[in-house]
């Protein structure tokens, strides 16, 4: 597993998981703002970015990170934020180890599945794969997800690395993801966070983690869409999670 670290090496840790089709540059302006402080961990999921490991499940990504924390990190971080895919694989590290963390931060994971889309993701992949090296596609592809420009160059680079089986994989499981039921045993304190203008299976589905989670909180952010919160804010995110563990 790939993993770009930043900080000094001591025992508040956090773990930051990028959205599907991304990778650790997700949060690389987080990392450089919490790095004096705190050591930053951002790995590759799999199937992404040349990674050793092609993409299986949400389930077998988050007992890899857990492995990982349990040999590197004593069993526990301090916070482990996602999002979309990330914040996925964090709902399903938290289902799998109630204690995996102090402070979980998901952002718009998608927990309730949808079939129909689950189904159409194989063919829509197939027909269009062939466009993603195209740089003027990636261009328009960049402009409809509405991240800031200057990681235009990450997003194209990273984007054509992805295979198109990985592809398929990681957006059918992202599709399909079902949020776990033992996530309502997790003893982390967690925050849920939304784009006020994300689709409604996102926002029904920060309901649910809200409804599930003990003690979490949820908040929409007025006039976001899905990841422009981490992707085009981070001194917001990063004021925001100081608040948490402080």
């Amino acid at each position: 597993m790939e993993i770009r670290e930043y900080g000094r090496e001591n025992k508040e840790v956090i773990m930051l998981l990028h959205g599907g089709g991304l990778s650790w540059w997700n949060y690389h302006s987080e990392a450089e703002l919490l790095q004096d402080g705190y050591h930053v961990i951002l790995p590759v999921l799999d199937g992404h970015n040349d990674t050793d490991e092609p993409f299986t499940s949400i389930e077998d990504n988050a007992r890899r990170l857990i492995d990982l924390i349990d040999e590197r990190y004593d069993g526990q971080l301090l916070l482990i934020g996602g999002l979309s895919l990330g914040g996925q694989i964090l709902a399903e590290m938290l289902a799998q180890r109630k204690d995996i963390c102090k402070y979980a931060v998901i952002e718009s994971a998608s927990v309730i599945p949808s079939p129909l889309t689950e189904k159409l993701i194989g063919p829509s992949i197939a027909s269009s794969y062939g466009l993603i090296g195209k740089k003027w596609f990636s261009k328009m592809q960049f402009k409809y997800l509405g991240i800031r420009e200057d990681l235009f160059d990450d997003y194209y680079r990273d984007t054509v690395r992805i295979s198109k089986d990985n592809m398929i994989a990681f957006l059918k499981a992202s599709t399909g993801y079902q949020l776990k039921p033992e996530v309502k045993n997790c003893k982390a304190k967690v925050r849920i966070v939304a784009g006020e203008k994300e689709q409604k299976g996102i926002l029904a589905s920060a309901k649910l983690l809200r409804e599930t989670i003990p003690g979490s909180t949820l908040e929409i952010r007025k006039g976001l869409i899905h990841g422009q919160y981490s992707l085009n804010q981070p001194d917001e995110y990063v004021k925001d999670i100081m608040k948490m563990i402080e």
